[in-house]
């Protein structure tokens, strides 16, 4: 419940005081605003930090800290560092936890934009059903990051700009230049799609 009302505020301070406002008064920032935007507030990480209610994002320690992923309740694994030659779904065999791997490198010429909607869809459905979810990657500041913001714009109705602030209030999270200006490709389309 501490969560829960830590969270009100930080999103309350983050929002304009109705979403018409918001999305007019929101500005399209450029990719150097935003990386300016996610220098500022928290910037520590621990393993695991509970960025909205059941979703966190964490690194590739927690993900194989058995113990640990039970002690959080975690019942879904979103793991955006995905290979075929590390880990996988067998790895949590017993543990009632439904896994999916992107094989998605932390790079800027790298399209993850092909995730949004899926990831957003696989995250939906494990909170929806009153599951825990952890999205990670290697260090979990870049790919889980950025697939968590997608989820937040595409089914929390957010803009690029309240998913940061939303983030940022519990985990320092900083994704590569790429992800951001495709994020923010899906900020327009998604305002575009509002309007109608």
């Amino acid at each position: 419940m501490a969560f829960m009302s830590r969270f009100s505020r930080s999103r309350s301070s983050s929002r304009s005081p109705s979403r018409r406002d918001s999305e007019r008064g929101s500005p399209v920032l450029t990719v150097a605003e935003l990386e300016r935007l996610l220098y500022t507030g928290k910037t520590a990480c621990n393993h695991a930090d509970e960025v909205w209610p059941g979703l966190y994002i964490g690194d590739q320690d927690i993900a194989a800290d058995r113990r640990e992923l039970v002690k959080l309740g975690i019942t879904h694994i979103l793991n955006c560092a995905h290979t075929k030659w590390r880990g996988g779904a067998e790895y949590y065999e017993g543990m009632n936890i439904t896994y999916h791997g992107i094989e998605a490198h932390d790079s800027p010429t790298f399209d993850m934009s092909v995730n949004f909607y899926p990831a957003a869809e696989f995250i939906h459905k494990a909170l929806s059903t009153g599951g825990k979810i952890l999205v990670h990657c290697a260090v979990g500041v870049s790919r889980s990051a950025t697939l968590v913001l997608a989820y937040l714009m595409i089914r929390q109705n957010m803009t690029l700009v309240e998913a940061i602030r939303t983030v940022k209030d519990h985990r320092g999270v900083i994704p590569n230049r790429g992800f951001l200006r495709q994020l923010n490709g899906l900020d327009g389309i998604l305002r575009d799609s509002r309007k109608t």
